[in-house]
Formats: C-alpha cells, structure tokens, sequence
C-alpha cells in the first residue's frame, strides 16, 4: 500500500501545468515552431524541482511519482488555453 501523500495546490497546479505543455509538445506538428513550448516546458520544470515542498523529509524520490498520478488524476475547472497564431 502506498502512504498518502498530500500535496501543496500551486504544486499541482504546476505539475498539471507541465503534463498539458508536454502534452501540447508531443502533439505538435514537427513544423509548428515548438520553441514556445519548450521553453515553456523547461521554466516549469526548474519551478517544479525547487518547490519548497521537496525540502521536506519525504523528498523528491517518495513524492515525485505519486505527484504526477495525482495530477493526471486530477480534475481541474476548465481552463483557457493560449492559442498561437
């Protein structure tokens, strides 16, 4: 049985930030002009790896999975998506 873990709202908010911007790099067409995204990708994922939350005793290896199951298990309210022209 995994131990419960409960996670900071901005944490998440960030993880599922980066699982729909990784998603929208992986379905981008190869001409598309991915730059956005992966600079996107990358700002949020040095965000991610310095969250405070990972100063805490159960640490980056215990919650790093746990946090993205979560997050795809996650239901947020709708969000407006940027569109790129």
């Amino acid at each position: 049985m995994r131990p419960p873990f409960r996670f900071p709202d901005d944490l998440l908010a960030l993880q599922e930030a980066w699982l729909r911007t990784y998603t929208d790099l992986a379905e981008a067409p190869p001409a598309s002009g991915s730059t956005v995204l992966r600079r996107r990708l990358i700002a949020l994922s040095g965000l991610l790896h310095t969250h405070p939350y990972w100063t805490t005793p159960a640490g980056w290896r215990a919650g790093g999975v746990e946090l993205r199951r979560a997050a795809r298990g996650h239901t947020p309210a709708p969000v407006e998506r940027e569109t790129t022209t």
